[in-house]
């Protein structure tokens, strides 16, 4: 089965990859990092600025997420410049900070107005 389709139930491979990106996705720090790059590449240091994190942690956070194919790197001199992969991480964090309103809040800000 492809990942594309309708099917409810996908493929096995598929499930557990996801489980694992999930697993990624469950630290904070790697969180804002995603968020932070939505808006274009930033160096290693803006990133550590933005996030209020050391650099060689940030560092770290950013490997891993290169392993997982969610950012990739671009090298000018030494500086390393980080950007994202394609929308889709940023998107699963947007759904999951949408969650993170119910969980939160009686009536989530994204449901104000609507009927």
């Amino acid at each position: 089965m492809r990942a594309d389709t309708n099917d409810p139930l996908p493929a096995t491979e598929y499930v557990e990859v996801a489980v694992e990106i999930f697993r990624l996705l469950s630290d904070a720090t790697r969180v804002r990092i995603l968020l932070a790059l939505q808006d274009g590449e930033l160096s290693v240091n803006q990133l550590a600025d933005t996030v209020d994190r050391p650099g060689p942690a940030v560092s770290q956070h950013l490997a891993k997420l290169r392993w997982a194919r969610m950012v990739r790197v671009r090298q000018e001199g030494n500086r390393a410049f980080y950007s994202l992969v394609d929308e889709h991480a940023v998107r699963v964090v947007r759904e999951a900070l949408l969650q993170a309103e119910h969980a939160v809040d009686d009536q989530p800000a994204h449901h104000r107005g609507h009927a």
